[in-house]
């Protein structure tokens, strides 16, 4: 049972601090109680996501996405007893409480169950030309630019070997020799690496047509000029519990207008907000597909997300969103680039990674 004092907060804190203190702690919950430990609510990444997508803004206090009627437990010693109701309640996270719904501690799943190997495969698409980062990108991949130190491609694939993924597809085209090159069959990280050379470009989804692998797991596929901190079982769970058949990661985006906007009907002002604020959700590049939406992908052929999504929705497919308010950049620009080295320090920090490199 891990220290519950360190995830507890107050009711009036702000959703983002609450997001800064669920990042630095391993728990990945938050626990809202009162001044005298007296359990309010919980919050998870599912109720931060579900928030979002509801518009709730991040200055908003906590208490405003907290589940208010969690699934508590007594003190409990029995180990097969407490798994048991955190699985049949579908959980990760057990808060205990007394008889006066004090907390004295929590019970976490991870903890009591300790996962294997992921064995879904991933896929990642570095084939792209990276033609808005030239002249960088003249004899190099956009993949394989250094960041960090690292190129961006072995910072997302420790990021997942780290997550427990062993199975990693590479989607390659420009210069494709400089990465084949570089990772091999990926023995020097412990893990297997198949590749997909495309012989021309077949767009964002047309390179998943030459993935042959036989796999009844959901497929995880990203782009090659992504760095994330996003919890991937997280995504693979959500997908599942959904019975979706494709998953599209989302982030929002911000857009300030930059005057104060008026307000009108017919000719009376009827409001005024000073430089507000718009949200919208982006496309983040990551998904996860079932194995026979990937079939479904023409051979040989461009074809781009959009159109498998497309058809998928005019097919009444289950097809859900995920959002990310984790760390996320698409290094698409230089201005990106330049930014990513900046954050990488603070956000791949060198003592939170595991060495996994072979002697």
């Amino acid at each position: 049972m891990e220290d519950w004092t360190k995830i507890l907060v107050a009711p009036d804190t702000k959703i983002h601090r609450v997001i800064e203190m669920i990042d630095k702690n391993a728990l990945k919950i938050a626990l809202v109680a009162d001044e005298n430990s007296k359990l309010l609510g919980t919050v998870t990444d599912g109720d931060i996501r579900r928030g979002i997508l509801k518009g709730i803004s991040l200055e908003c206090p906590v208490h405003q996405i907290m589940n208010p009627k969690p699934v508590t437990i007594p003190l409990l010693k029995d180990r097969k007893s407490i798994l048991n109701i955190i699985k049949v309640n579908k959980l990760r996270h057990l808060p205990v409480i007394d008889e006066e719904d004090h907390i004295i501690g929590i019970e976490i799943l991870d903890e009591l169950v300790r996962t294997s190997q992921n064995d879904n495969w991933v896929v990642i698409m570095a084939g792209g030309r990276g033609k808005r980062l030239c002249p960088l990108t003249d004899n190099c991949p956009k993949p394989m630019l250094k960041i960090g130190g690292k190129p961006i491609l072995e910072t997302i694939l420790l990021g997942l070997i780290n997550q427990g993924f062993h199975r990693f597809c590479i989607s390659v085209n420009y210069k494709a020799e400089q990465i084949v090159e570089y990772f091999e069959d990926g023995s020097k990280w412990g893990v297997q690496i198949i590749y997909l050379v495309e012989e021309q470009i077949l767009g964002t989804a047309g390179p998943l047509s030459l993935f042959s692998v036989s796999t009844p797991e959901p497929v995880i596929v990203m782009n090659g000029d992504i760095l994330t901190k996003l919890n991937m079982e997280q995504l693979l769970d959500f997908h599942k519990k959904h019975k979706s058949k494709a998953t599209v990661a989302v982030h929002p985006y911000n857009i300030q207008v930059p005057y104060g906007v008026i307000k009108a009907a017919k000719d009376m002002l009827v409001g005024f907000e000073e430089k507000p604020v718009y949200t919208n959700l982006v496309n983040a590049g990551i998904y996860v597909l079932d194995p026979e939406v990937i079939r479904r992908i023409p051979k040989d052929t461009y074809f781009d997300m959009n159109q498998l999504f497309r058809g998928m929705m005019q097919s009444n497919d289950i097809l859900t969103v995920f959002p990310i308010r984790e760390y996320w950049i698409d290094i698409g620009s230089t201005e990106d680039f330049n930014q990513a080295q900046l954050d990488y320090n603070e956000v791949f920090n060198e003592s939170e990674r595991m060495q996994l490199y072979k002697e």
